[in-house]
Formats: structure tokens, sequence, C-alpha cells
């Protein structure tokens, strides 16, 4: 019987060996595809070559592909648990022909690989095609000998990439799990039981649709099919759900181990949602999603507090997801080598939103519960409590939905959709702001931008805007934007501000104070300084040059400093945001922890050795495609055109796509110091850094102030921080000292007090009252039990709060709490606290003056607590 391994394995080499290019799986996130939300079907990074926009120099490839299947349209992530069909995350296997092959030898293929080597039964394959499509339908009969009842033609059996676009039929093929499962043959009344599984669809797309719905034949037909190597490997080994094969089984049992869960709990459909969960958060946090609140990080985040919940009712309340990705990557490690790369980035990613999650998690739960219980017959989930489980305790609907339906529920979507829309309302409300005068920019003819050469240009005033009106003419003192037809200054984009400068008419002078773009333009925001500007008027525009150099140090700065990031901390590193400005940069970024001091350093270092070798800044305008190809990084979720400009740094170190201003040369940067290293949110890390002469201002008042404190501590300054060092240690050696002392005290007090202790059915009891550092309660509560044996200890210390210590004896932990007792003392003064059996505190208080009666009543409450 083949493994799940052996059979991903086993197809790659059939087609390898039939002239298929293998090609290794793409990411999770498409690149450059913003109509999908993730990687769903084996064919998405084959698109472009199967509508002819793309020519790779093959033509045939096989892939084994990644996909995940749990946001957008494609969303099969509240079905897991619940059906054994259905996974986030899946491998497609699939072969590709791009104008080469078509049906005859695709089907032959399938059919050989089906029968030859997977060993399935060929009276137990039934196949599929569509209606009109009698080319496939004799194939089936006439070349691989079929029986025609076992061909059975279907309407829905027809694929399209979109509304218009390459199309064509399909062909899929089934397996007749056996009599004993309930269903019938694809076509019949019966179809939607399980009896017969599909594992293999071959798609041909044929035709081209238009508009208007015609299909006329593609010159260069392709093929595309897509068998789940879950499904399949489920079917050869036996199985009747996808979590029966071996791959899943090995994960089920590993985090079963890490649950604590007995092997006669195997079959608990938490432990399938668990080790599908794990499986699609350790692929999508290796491929560079982070948990958060927009599209694919949300999906993300879902996805792991679904698998949250579910450890929950395994009965798991200690951290425990995040030991889930080493199962993983020793599953699927040798398949996916990125996995075991990038296994301690997904480690520390899962144990940052566990923690985060998981002082909501059970309050959350216990609301949800009480909601529950309080229905009184009704069966939803009312709207707003579904929506303060979403807004309070971080709550997905789905996973409400999903707790709804364990009880025969369903919510009230309705009623969360009203709450959703008056919260946005009232974030409106909050937010009010003018419509921003760039929307109301209309001016038909394009700007020629010709800033990356001069630093001044000739121009002509297209158009002025005043208050978000078109107006003819800018008055002296007027507030106003300038459009151009042609302008040196950098619109803000990209990171960079906009650039500053001077419009001059004449004598008139239009201050640019910044540059951003709109409707199309660059606008010049400023005021008219003298003068009059009018429309048509010939003009000479000037940047603000010492600006624009010392922005320009910073851009290209910040390219070495992304490279450097990516190389030293590794690939899964990706901007999250950049600020460009003329006296420091900023920079986020992907990354599961702080960066240390130690990395922070050789980054520098890396930094500044590319700013020494200063080789030249090469720009260059290729096709994106190409551009990509050739290495260029192109940033996540940034639109690009069809040509871009490509900027390489450092020899080749840095190559991204970018169409900021930049230095001529590394070394015209100068330096790069790292000032500040920090978070922003969950998984994305800041680092600000200056360059140039910023960079010799910062290290000068470092020196500045290294100069004072060592006066301070009256040593030269290369010895400061030895005598830091040593006042430290003067320090601690004093701190200990008075601990001693404090220790001493506490422990003559404790001798003291043990002689007013009284006994209560054969136990000791004191309360009272202690003088001294309230930090010692502890210790001395600690003492007293040994002194005194079988006790029921209550210290408490009075100054400008009240501190209560509560501490009992092992041996009488059973009839006598330490958290009773603090609560009962506690309450009596105002004080909140709690703690263990054996030991609890608690602090606060208002009302003091009640100490003293609340201390005598120990002994009375010990005595009822006690009494036979």
């Amino acid at each position: 019987m083949l493994t799940t391994s052996e059979i991903r394995a086993a197809y790659l080499d059939f087609f390898a060996a039939r002239g298929h290019r293998v090609v290794p799986s793409s990411s999770l996130v498409p690149a450059n595809d913003p109509t999908l939300l993730f990687t769903n079907a084996g064919m998405v990074q084959f698109k472009d070559a199967l509508t002819g926009r793309a020519r790779p120099d093959y033509r045939r490839a096989v892939s084994c592909q990644r996909c995940v299947r749990a946001g957008g349209k494609h969303n099969d992530l509240e079905n897991v648990g619940y059906s054994g069909r259905h996974q986030t995350l899946f491998e497609m296997l699939g072969n590709f022909s791009f104008g080469d092959y078509f049906k005859e030898e695709t089907i032959a293929w399938a059919w050989e690989f089906a029968t030859g080597v997977l060993g399935l039964a060929e009276e137990r394959i039934w196949v599929t095609t569509h209606t009109d499509d009698d080319e496939a339908r004799r194939i089936w009969i006439d070349k691989i000998g079929l029986r025609g009842e076992r061909v059975i033609p279907h309407p829905d059996n027809f694929w399209a990439m979109g509304e218009t676009g390459p199309c064509g039929p399909d062909s899929e093929l089934f397996y007749d799990l056996g009599p004993d499962v309930p269903g019938g043959p694809p076509g019949s009344p019966d179809e939607d039981g399980d009896r017969f599984s599909e594992f293999w669809n071959l798609v041909f797309p044929q035709f081209d649709r238009a508009q208007d719905g015609t299909l006329t034949p593609l010159a260069s037909p392709g093929v595309d099919t897509g068998m789940g190597l879950e499904r399949v490997a489920t079917i050869v080994q036996g199985g009747r759900s996808n979590y029966d094969n071996d791959l899943f089984q090995a994960l089920i049992q590993d985090v079963a181990r890490v649950a604590g869960v007995g092997a006669d709990a195997l079959a608990h459909p938490s432990l399938r949602v668990l080790a599908d969960h794990a499986r699609s958060a350790a692929f999508l946090i290796a491929d560079g999603v982070t948990p958060g609140n927009e599209e694919r990080a949300y999906v993300l985040r879902r996805i792991i507090r679904r698998g949250l919940r579910h450890g929950h009712k395994l009965g798991l309340r200690e951290p425990f997801f995040h030991r889930l990705a080493q199962p993983v990557v020793d599953a699927m490690g040798d398949a996916y080598p990125e996995l075991g790369q990038r296994a301690d980035a997904v480690t520390a990613a899962l144990r940052e939103e566990e923690a985060r999650f998981a002082s909501t998690l059970q309050s959350g739960l216990a609301h949800l519960q009480h909601a529950i219980d309080n229905l009184g017959g009704a069966k939803a989930i009312p709207g707003e409590v579904v929506f303060k489980l979403y807004d309070t305790y971080g709550f997905p609907v789905d996973m409400t939905a999903d707790v709804a339906r364990e009880h025969g529920l369903r919510i009230d979507e309705a009623g969360f959709e009203r709450a959703m829309a008056a919260q946005r309302a009232r974030g409106r409300a909050a937010a009010k702001f003018d419509a921003s005068v760039e929307q109301s920019v209309q001016v038909d003819s394009a700007v020629a931008f010709t800033g990356y050469e001069d630093s001044a240009s000739d121009a002509r005033i297209e158009a002025l805007f005043h208050a978000g009106e078109a107006v003819d003419a800018l008055a002296e003192g007027s507030v106003g934007i300038v459009v151009l037809d042609r302008t040196p200054f950098y619109a803000e984009a990209g990171g960079q501000i906009g650039d500053r400068g001077e419009i001059r008419v004449g004598d008139a002078a239009f201050r640019v104070e910044d540059t951003t773009r709109g409707g199309g333009q660059h606008l010049h925001h400023g005021r008219v300084e003298a003068g009059a500007l009018r429309v048509g008027d010939a003009a000479r525009a000037v940047i603000d040059v010492p600006r624009r150099r010392a922005i320009a140090l910073n851009h290209s700065a910040t390219h070495l400093l992304h490279a450097a990031l990516r190389e030293l901390l590794g690939d899964h590193v990706q901007q999250k945001g950049s600020l460009v400005a003329e006296d420091r940069l900023r920079f986020d970024f992907s990354h599961p922890r702080p960066v240390s001091w130690a990395e922070q350093r050789r980054i520098e270092e890396l930094v500044n050795a590319r700013i020494r070798d200063n080789a030249p800044v090469e720009t260059a305008e290729l096709p994106f495609d190409e551009a990509v190809a050739q290495g260029a990084l192109a940033l996540f979720g940034e639109k690009y055109a069809d040509t871009v400009r490509v900027l390489t740094m450092g020899g080749g170190f840095s190559v991204e796509l970018c169409g900021g201003t930049h230095v001529a040369r590394a070394g015209d940067i100068g330096v790069l110091r790292i000032v500040l290293e920090e978070g922003v949110a969950a998984g994305v890390r800041r680092i600000e850094a200056v360059t140039g002469a910023e960079a010799l201002a910062w290290l000068d008042a470092g020196e500045r102030q290294l100069a004072d404190i060592a006066a301070l501590l009256k040593a030269p300054r290369g010895q400061a921080a030895e005598r830091v060092r040593q006042l430290q240690e003067q320090a601690k050696a004093a701190q200990d000292a008075l601990d001693a002392a404090q220790r001493q005290l506490a422990a003559s007090q404790s001798a003291a007090l043990a002689a007013r202790a009284v006994d209560v059915n054969g136990i000791r009891v004191l309360a009272a009252t202690m003088d001294g550092d309230p930090k010692t309660l502890p210790s001395a509560t600690d003492d007293l039990r040994d002194r005194l044996g079988d006790s029921v200890i209550v210290l408490a210390h009075r100054g400008a709060k009240v501190r209560l210590v509560a501490g009992v004896s092992k041996n009488v932990t059973g009839r006598v709490s330490a958290a009773d007792v603090i609560r009962f003392v506690g309450g009596q003064i105002g004080a909140k606290g709690g703690g263990r059996a054996d030991l609890a505190q608690a602090g606060g208080g208002d009302r003091p003056e009640q100490l003293a009666e609340a201390l005598e009543s120990v002994a009375d409450w010990v005595r009822e607590r006690t009494a036979a």
C-alpha cells in the first residue's frame, strides 16, 4: 500500500518521465493576483501560461501545489471537523499542457496512473464528461475500454476562469467506495452521498468565451488537471475520510500526544480540527502571513483561534498550539523544505497569537455559555451577543457559529451585521473630515515627471485650486494647489514623503510645502508668497535640493536595510510599511520576535559595508514579469504597472521595484545607525534609523551624553561602564544587607508572634499584624508554619495600604483553604486578592479601621469550618 509521500513522489516521477517540467509549489500568497486571497488550486501559478499571456520555456508541467481554502469564495473552514472531505489546507497534484498535448494523452495517462501506479480497481472507476463533449466520451469508451454506463454525461462538467476568457469541458474520475457507503453514482438522485468519491478532474480549456457568451476555439488548447493528494491517498489506503490516510493519522496521533489524549479518543473531531488547522497555520506563516485583523491575516487568526477553541474542548488550558508546529514540520518538511527553514518563526508567531487570545478565550466562552443558557427556548444566539464576543473577546463570528451549531442553534447574522454597521457609523462620525481636494482634481492632460534627472524644470500652470474648487488665479497670501504640465517635484508615494520647494512666475512666488498625487496629477500644496499665479502662466519649478538629497539617502538606505534584514533574519521578512523623510527612515517588517541588540549591530555592519563599497545605484525599466524573473523584490500587496523601475544597489545586494528617488552611489549615504527597534503589531517589528549628517549628529549627541555621565561618575569616559558596574554591585550588596536585616527582624517578630497562637480543634491559629517591610510577610508566614506545625496563619501589614498574607499547613488544606481565609478577612476591610489552598494574598481595602476586628474573627471562623 502506497503512503501519501510515495503517491506524491510517484505522480511527479510519472509525468516527469513523460516530458513534464517538475515545477515547485508556489507560495500560498498568490503573486500579483488581486482576485485571490490564497492559492486555492494547482493552476494558479500557471494561469498566465494557460491564458497565453506568458510563454514559459516549457510546454508541459507537473506540480504538487499547497492550497488553502479558508476565505473568500472558496472557504471550507466552517466544515472542518464536521465533514471528512473538507480541509483548510490540501495538496493538489496536477499536470498541465500549454498548447501541447490534449484530451487523448491526458485521459490515457490518467487511466494508466490510476490503475497501473495507484493500483485502483478498474471496475470501481466511473467518469463524467460534459454533455456536449463527445470527443472525451469516445476516448473513455473506445480507447480506454470503459463501459458506456460508467461514462456519464453531466451538464455541470464545464470550467471557466471567469465570465469571459479561456474555458472548456472537464472530465472527472470517481471511485466507488462500496455498497456499504450511502450514495449513488454522479448524475443520480443520490449523487450527494459519499459512496462515489471524486479524486481527479481533467480540465480542457479549448474555447475563448466572449462577453455575449460566444465560444471561439482557442488556437492552442490546454490541459489543467487536479487531484487532491489527501483524498486519493485515503482511497488507495482503504479509508473513508480524508483524515484516515497515513499523513493525517500520524499528525492526529502527535496532536493527541501534545493534548494528553488517550488512544481511545483518536476519533475525536477536535483532533481532526487541530491537525488540519496546525497544518494550514504553519504553512501560512511560513509563506509570510502573520495573524492580524485584515484579509489574509484575519483568516489566519480565525484558523488559529478556532484551533484554540477545540483545544479548550479537549480540556487544554495551558499553551499548546505552538507545539503542533514541529509535528507538521516532521510530517511535511521533506516535501516542503521552507517549513523546516522557518520553523522557529512559525512557532514564535503561533505562541504570540496563542498568548494574545488565551486571556479572553475562557471568559468569552463563559459569556457565550451564559447567553445560551438564557435563550429561553429561542433557536438563535442574539446578534448583540455575537458582536460582543467579536468586539470584546476577539471571537471570530464563524467560531461563535461553530459553538452554536454544537448546541443545535444558529446565530442571528442580521443582528450582528446591524451591530457592526452601528459601530462603523460611530467610527465614521468620530473620524469625520472634509473630502480631500485630491479627489476633486480633474485635469485632462498627463503630467511629465522630470525629477529623476533634474532639480528644476520649466513648466506651464495647467490648473489652480483653492478651498477645493478650481480657480483661474491665486492671489498673494492664498493657500492652494498648483498643477503643472511637468514637474521635478516627487509626489508622496511608496513611503517617500513629497518634495518641497518653489514655483516662480516672474516676480510671483508660490512656496510648495508638500507634493501629493491626485486625479492622476502631481499636486503642489502651498501658499502664494508674492504676486499672483494664473492658469496658463509659464513657470519655473525648483525643488529644495538639500532636503531631496537627505530623503534620497534615507530611501536608498531603506533598500539596503531591507536586504540586510532578509539576509540575517530570514526570507520571512516582508515590508509592512515605511516612511522615508529627510531626517530619518522608518521600516516596518514581519518578524515574530524583537531584533536583539547584537542582531541590530550585525545589520548595521552589513549595511555600512555595502555603503563603503560605494557601488553605483543602477536603474532599469523592465516588463514586470521579466523584472521578477531576474530576482527583483516586489512588495507584497503593491500594485505595479506592466513596465516597472528596477533599483539595484550594493552590486546586487538589493534588487527592488521602486519609483522613488535615490543616491547615485551607495557611498553617498555615508553611514547608517539604528536608533529604535520596537513592536507595532502582532508579528510586526519596526526599525528607525538615521543616515548621513543626521547619523553623525546622533552619534555626536551620544558622545556628549557619555561625557556628561562620566563626569557625574567622576570617571574617565572610557571607564564609565566599569564604574556603573561597580556602583551596581555596591547597591546590590547594600540591598542584600537590608534584606537580611529585614528577614532577621521578621524572624524575631515571628518568635514573639508564635506564642500568641491559639489552639482551635487541634489547629494552631494565629492572626496578627507585623511591623517592618510588608515584603517579608510571605517569608514570615512560612517561618510561622514551620514553628507551629498544623496551623492557619494570617499576617497583616498596615501602611498606606493594608497587605494580607494567609498560610495554611499542607496537612490542614483539606479542611481550611488559604484562599477562603483571605477572602473572609479581606472582605471585612474591602481588600481584594486570592491564591492557592496553602498560600493566598490580598491588598488595598477601603475600611482599614476594621482590620483589628477582622483578625480577631479568624479563630472563630476556623472553629466553625473545622467543627466535627
